[in-house]
């Protein structure tokens, strides 16, 4: 959503390129007099502007320096030319993430976690919005206290899909929805429901010792998609910080049809919740890369 400008032009030093102008996406710059000025009353943000002036004219006030310095790794703020980078590494890295389900029982370092965030906001967000939440569970005792919750949303949902007349309603008045999940879902759910009740082991965490759940504030013109790309980010980068990382579905379900587990994790009310990613030390060492299935692409010329 634009906001007012909080852009501020040293006339002293611009140098009268008009870079910052043709990068405006929002028309908030414009030349006058061979300098840039502000004479737009809305911004995104974004900070292409800062980013392309050559005499580092332009800072951009609502914006902080520190966001995006890392504790955990080395921080290098030069930034990439395009085709400048090891394209092959990066495919690497990404074919060779996978969902863990094997973590150990070793306690993710807070710092580790909030890089991963920093890193999770470094990506492309709808009309630059940043509207994401992020919600830090750093301890195996927090992850199971949601996972006692979301077990009891699931033994609920269990029971009232056991019941003929509760899915007839479903596929009358609300497109099937608890017969598809009857079909799809409630035989594993309970499956699993019982195999942690009588022997704790954890098919929803999967013993994970810290959980990152991603939701987004209100406002948002594409709130699931930059939910889920700060997620990919975020899997992307524990990878190469040496960690697994799995999502977890059920749990996301569960925060959506139950304020109460929301509550519990202290989200508000009003912010809606796309992804919730486990995390630890695993014990998964894959031999090769998988593969995946063919894809064909569609194309269209004018």
């Amino acid at each position: 959503m634009p906001l007012p400008p909080t852009t501020i032009i040293n006339q002293e030093i611009c140098n009268g390129c008009g870079l910052c102008v043709k990068v405006c996406p929002d028309k908030t710059l414009s030349m006058l007099d061979g300098k840039a000025v502000v004479t737009g009353d809305k911004s995104f943000y974004c900070d292409h502007c800062a980013a392309i002036c050559p005499t580092q004219a332009i800072t951009v006030g609502a914006l902080d320096k520190e966001a995006l310095e890392f504790s955990t790794l080395e921080n290098r703020n030069a930034w990439l030319k395009y085709g400048n980078y090891d394209t092959a590494g990066l495919v690497q890295l990404m074919r060779s993430r996978r969902s863990s389900r094997m973590f150990m029982d070793r306690p993710v370092p807070r710092e580790i976690l909030e890089d991963l965030i920093k890193i999770g906001i470094s990506a492309p967000s709808g009309t630059n919005s940043q509207l994401w939440t992020f919600t830090i569970v750093a301890d195996r005792a927090g992850v199971m206290k949601i996972g006692d919750a979301t077990a009891s949303f699931f033994r609920k949902l269990n029971k009232l899909a056991e019941k003929w007349a509760a899915r007839l309603i479903s596929k009358v008045f609300m497109k099937d929805v608890l017969g598809e999940y009857y079909r799809e879902y409630y035989e594993s759910v309970k499956v699993g429901l019982k195999e942690f009740d009588e022997t704790g082991v954890d098919r929803l965490f999967h013993g994970a010792p810290a959980l990152i759940i991603i939701g987004m504030q209100p406002g948002a013109s594409c709130p699931c998609e930059d939910a889920l790309l700060a997620s990919q980010n975020i899997l992307l980068a524990a990878h190469s910080m040496g960690y697994g990382t799995c999502l977890v579905g059920f749990l996301v379900e569960a925060m959506k049809n139950d304020p109460k587990i929301k509550k519990l994790v202290g989200i508000p009310k009003e912010e809606t919740v796309y992804a919730a990613i486990a995390i630890g030390r695993t014990k998964e060492i894959y031999k090769r890369l998988a593969n995946r299935k063919k894809v064909t692409p569609r194309y269209f010329a004018g």
